[in-house]
């Protein structure tokens, strides 16, 4: 039998033919990890240990085709969550972190939240463990991304409500609570033109729906989300976008066109302009 460190190298070589070696090796110990069923500190103090990986010459032929190793393993790592995915979903991004961090920060104790575009349920199961006492929707159109989002939920926050609607449509009509205090989301905002520049990993297995719009209009889910927000907003209530960082400037001058004020355009990790907050009237 094959030892733990002959696997690893075996993974790490195999995804080294797609993408640079420190990813590479990334992909490797998720694998390894996942599914061989050890901590990363096995790895490291016992590497001559014999690992048993079922199909792993199919693993490898995934790697090669580029499939995302979150949908390998099944699960992606989010705000101390291990979330469910599969092709269908939108694999949740660590930059999608610092949005609910910075939400959380600021929302008031027993907070009433809702998550438009809700695909796992990573941020809208994220914000409802970290507000105290907070009630919290998510939405999406995809009835295979609320599946997923429900059995996050089921395991995580099981009185997260997760319900079936439009963001181009007026979803307030899906919605009981019409007095919330945030709303949030991660829309699709990335140009169609951009795709050609993206890698394979991305544009042959997840869903085009959850990441592209069109270049004649990329803000058209910002624009209706931030209208029909103001329908179910309290007073002084807040919105916050993960957004496209080089129509940044554009945003903010939408959300004030929109009626918003107070707004912010905040940076990730990694220095780009991917956040926004803004107040309704």
């Amino acid at each position: 039998m094959a030892t733990r460190r002959e696997i690893y190298n075996h993974l790490t070589h195999t995804a080294m033919e797609c993408y640079p070696e420190v990813e590479a090796r990334q992909i490797a110990e998720m694998i390894v990890t996942s599914l061989g069923g050890i901590s990363r500190n096995d790895l490291i103090i016992e590497p001559n240990q014999p690992l048993e990986i079922a199909d792993l010459e199919s693993i490898c032929s995934d790697i090669r085709r580029w499939r995302p190793v979150q949908y390998i393993i099944g699960r992606a790592e989010f705000a101390d969550m291990e979330l469910h995915v599969r092709e269908g979903v939108l694999i949740p991004r660590p930059e999608t972190e610092e949005l609910v961090e910075w939400i959380a920060n600021e929302a008031p104790h027993g907070a009433k939240i809702m998550d438009v575009c809700t695909g796992s349920g990573c941020i809208a199961l994220a914000l409802r463990r970290a507000v105290a006492d907070s009630e919290v929707w998510g939405l999406d159109i995809s009835p295979e991304a609320l599946a997923i989002a429900r059995e996050n939920g089921a395991i995580y926050a099981p009185d997260v409500r997760f319900i079936e609607g439009d963001a181009l449509g007026n979803f307030d009509s899906n919605v009981a609570c019409k007095s919330f205090d945030i709303v949030v989301s991660n829309p699709p905002y990335i140009p169609d033109s951009d795709k050609a520049l993206m890698r394979k990993n991305v544009t042959d297995y997840e869903p085009d729906m959850a990441l592209f719009v069109e270049d004649s209009d990329p803000l058209i889910f910002y624009r209706s989300i931030a209208r029909t927000a103001r329908k179910i907003l309290k007073p002084s209530g807040r919105i916050y976008f993960e957004i496209y960082e080089l129509l940044a400037d554009e945003m903010a001058e939408m959300m004030e066109r929109e009626g918003y004020t107070d707004i912010i355009v905040k940076e990730d990790f990694r220095g780009k302009q991917r956040m926004l907050c803004a107040v309704v009237k």
